[in-house]
C-alpha cells in the first residue's frame, strides 16, 4: 500500500489581511488550480492559494507545500515617516534661538537656579561656561538627556547623538572664549548701552554681541531683583529711535522673560508668602497693569483680590506695558496659563476664596486678552480649571461651613455661575439639582420658623439666580420647576393668594401684592404664581381699577410694568 495520501486544498482571503479560509479540498490538482484562478478572475476574493497536503501514515501528520499563490495576501506595512537626520541644532547660532534656550532651561534647571543664572547668561558669559564645564557631571547628564529622544526620533545611536551635541557645544564654547580673549565682546560700562547698540546694529552677529554686553552688565547682581533692576536701567539707556532701539529691546527681552518665567525669579521680584492664586493675581497685574487697574476701578471684587505691587514691580509693570516688550508679557501669560491648567489648588483651605479669586482672574485676563494672551487660550485654560471646581472633593470643601440646605443651594448657584464649559456647567447643575430635590431642602423650605411670604420670596430669588447662572435649558428648567413646586405647596397651605385678594387694604395695594407674586418677584414661577395671576385677574374684573389709578396717577407706570411681567398684558 502507498505510504502517502495526497490531496489539494484551496484557501482564499476576502480582503487583504483577513485570515485564510478553506474554499475547496480535492484530489484533483488541476481542478484546485482552476478554482483558485476563477475566484480571482471574478474578483470574489482578494487572494487565493493552493497547497498540496501529504499524509505520512506512520506519523499520521500532514505536510503542506504551497504550489500557487495569487493576489494581495497581506496588508502592506505602513511606512514610517522619514525624519530629518540632522539634530535640531547644528551650528552655534542655533543654540541662541528661543526653542534652544527653553530646552537648555529644562535640561540645566537645577544648575541654573543654583548659580542664579539664565540660559541667556550661560550662552553669553565665559565665566559661566567655565563653571559649568568644571561642575562635574551636570553638562554630561544634560547631553545624555537630550540625546536619547533625538536618537530614537532619528534612528541613530545614543552615543552618535551625544558626540554630535558634544561637538556642537565645543564649537560654541571655543567661539565664545575666542571672542572674549580677542576683546570682541563689548563692555557696556565703558562704551555705553546705546552706543554699543548703534555700533553693532548692522553686524550679522548683532544680537550675540549686544547680548554678551548685557549678560556682562547684569553679572555682578546677586539676586534676581537686582538683575531685573539692571535690565530696566539698560532699557532706560537704550537708543531713542531707529533700528538700534528695536535691537536693544529685542535683546533685553530675552533675559527678562527667562527670569520672569522662573519661580525663584518671580518670587524674588513680587515677594513670597502668597498661595498660588495670590501669585497668579500678582503676575496678572504685573503683565497687564493698565487693563487690570481700569477694571479694579469698576469691579470691587477684582480690587479685593489683586495685590499691591512693590516699587520695583510697579516700575517693571510700566516697562512691560510698552509694545516693545510684547514677548515678555507673553512669557508671563504662558506661565499663568500653565499654572491655571495644572492641578494645584489656588487657595488651599479656602474654597470660597478660590472661586472669588478665579472669577477676578478670569475678568482680568479677559480684559487684557489680545494684548497679553489670545482670548481662546484664556477661555480654554479657565475651562480646564473649572473642572477642578465641580469635583466632589472641592464641592464638599466649599459647602463644609454651610449649615442650611438653602445656604448650600445659594452657594452652588454662585459656583455654577463661575465655571465655564458645557460639561462643567452640566456637572455643577447636577449638584444644584440634587440639592433642590433633597428631602432636607424641602423640609427646610416648608419649616414654619419663617413666614410663608419670606420663604416664597427666598424661593423666588433662588429661582431667578438659577435661571441666570448659565445652565442650559434642559439643566435649568427641572431646577426651576422644583422650586416652583415647593413654592406652590407653601402657598397652598397658607392660602396666601386668597388672603391677599380679600385683605382689608386698598385695591391697588392688594393688586400690587398679587402682581408681584405672579411676576416672580415675591413667589417662584409655578403653581403659586399662577394662582396669584388668577386672583389678580379676578380683582381687576371686580374692582374699579381705573378710578383708583386716576386718583393716584403716579402708580400708572408701576402698574404697567407689573402687568407686563406677570403676563396679564395680553
Amino acid at each position: 500500500m502507498d505510504r502517502y495520501n495526497v490531496h489539494f486544498e484551496v484557501f482564499v482571503r476576502k480582503i487583504p489581511g483577513a485570515p485564510w479560509s478553506l474554499l475547496l479540498a480535492t484530489e484533483d490538482r488541476g481542478g484546485a488550480v482552476k478554482v483558485a484562478n476563477e475566484a480571482m478572475a471574478e474578483r470574489r476574493v482578494a487572494a487565493a492559494k493552493v497547497t498540496k497536503e501529504t499524509l505520512d501514515e506512520e506519523t499520521n501528520e500532514y505536510r503542506a507545500v504551497e504550489i500557487l499563490k495569487l493576489g494581495a495576501a497581506g496588508v502592506a506595512a505602513k511606512s514610517r515617516p522619514t525624519v530629518e537626520a540632522q539634530p535640531l541644532c547644528v551650528t552655534p547660532q542655533d543654540l541662541y534661538t528661543l526653542h534652544a534656550r527653553e530646552r537648555i532651561s529644562r535640561l540645566l534647571e537645577i544648575w541654573l537656579e543654583r548659580n542664579n543664572a539664565t540660559p541667556f547668561e550661560l550662552l553669553h558669559r565665559p565665566d559661566l561656561v567655565d563653571r559649568l564645564e568644571s561642575s562635574g557631571l551636570d553638562l554630561q547628564h544634560a547631553i545624555q538627556k537630550v540625546s536619547i529622544p533625538e536618537a530614537q526620533a532619528r534612528n541613530r545611536s545614543v552615543h552618535e547623538m551625544m558626540r554630535t551635541f558634544q561637538a556642537l557645544i565645543d564649537r560654541t564654547v571655543v567661539r565664545l572664549m575666542h571672542d572674549a580673549q580677542k576683546g570682541v565682546l563689548p563692555n557696556l560700562a565703558k562704551e555705553g548701552f546705546a552706543a554699543v547698540a548703534e555700533r553693532v546694529v548692522s553686524d550679522p552677529e548683532r544680537a550675540y554681541l549686544l547680548g554678551a554686553g548685557v549678560a556682562a552688565e547684569i553679572a555682578p547682581a546677586k539676586t534676581w531683583s537686582e538683575k531685573v533692576e539692571r535690565l530696566m536701567d539698560l532699557a532706560d539707556a537704550a537708543p531713542k529711535q531707529g533700528p538700534a532701539r528695536g535691537l536693544a529691546f529685542m535683546v533685553l527681552q530675552q533675559p527678562l522673560a527667562e527670569i520672569l518665567e522662573t519661580k525663584p525669579g518671580m518670587i524674588d521680584i513680587m515677594g513670597g508668602g502668597r498661595h498660588l492664586g495670590g501669585a497668579l493675581a500678582a503676575m496678572t497685574r504685573l503683565a497687564a497693569y493698565e487693563s487690570v487697574d481700569r477694571l479694579m476701578k469698576v469691579e470691587a471684587s477684582v480690587a479685593k483680590v489683586m495685590p499691591q505691587l512693590s516699587p520695583l514691580a510697579l516700575r517693571l509693570a510700566m516697562l512691560l506695558g510698552s509694545e516693545a516688550f510684547q514677548d515678555t508679557r507673553a512669557a508671563i501669560g504662558r506661565r499663568i496659563l500653565r499654572e491655571l491648567t495644572g492641578g494645584r489648588r489656588l487657595c488651599p483651605g479656602d474654597a470660597a476664596g478660590e472661586i472669588d479669586l478665579l472669577r477676578a482672574l478670569g475678568m482680568s485676563l479677559t480684559a487684557a486678552s489680545g494684548k497679553l494672551l489670545p482670548l481662546e487660550e484664556v477661555q480654554s485654560a479657565f475651562t480646564t480649571r473649572s473642572k477642578t471646581l465641580v469635583t466632589g472633593d472641592f464641592v464638599e470643601a466649599y459647602l463644609v461651613h454651610k449649615t442650611t440646605a438653602g445656604g448650600e443651594f445659594e452657594a452652588l448657584v454662585w459656583l455654577t455661575e463661575n465655571v465655564i464649559g458645557a460639561a462643567n456647567k452640566r456637572q455643577a447643575g447636577g449638584w444644584l439639582k440634587s440639592t433642590a430635590n433633597s428631602l432636607r431642602f424641602n423640609k427646610e423650605m416648608e419649616a414654619p420658623e419663617e413666614s410663608p411670604t419670606k420663604r416664597l420670596a427666598r424661593l423666588a430669588a433662588m429661582q431667578r439666580s438659577a435661571a441666570r447662572c448659565g445652565l442650559s435649558p434642559e439643566d435649568s428648567l427641572p431646577i426651576q420647576e422644583k422650586l416652583g413646586e415647593i413654592g406652590g405647596e407653601i402657598e397652598a397651605r397658607a392660602k396666601l393668594t386668597q388672603t391677599l385678594a380679600r385683605a382689608e387694604a386698598p385695591i391697588l395695594q392688594r393688586l400690587t401684592w398679587l402682581l408681584k407674586m405672579a411676576g416672580g418677584d415675591t413667589a417662584p414661577s409655578g403653581p403659586a404664581a399662577k394662582r396669584a395671576r388668577v386672583e389678580a385677574m379676578t380683582l381687576v374684573k371686580q374692582g374699579d381699577i381705573h378710578t383708583a389709578l386716576t386718583a393716584e396717577p403716579e402708580q400708572v407706570e408701576t402698574f404697567r410694568d407689573l402687568i407686563q411681567r406677570s403676563g396679564l398684558a395680553a
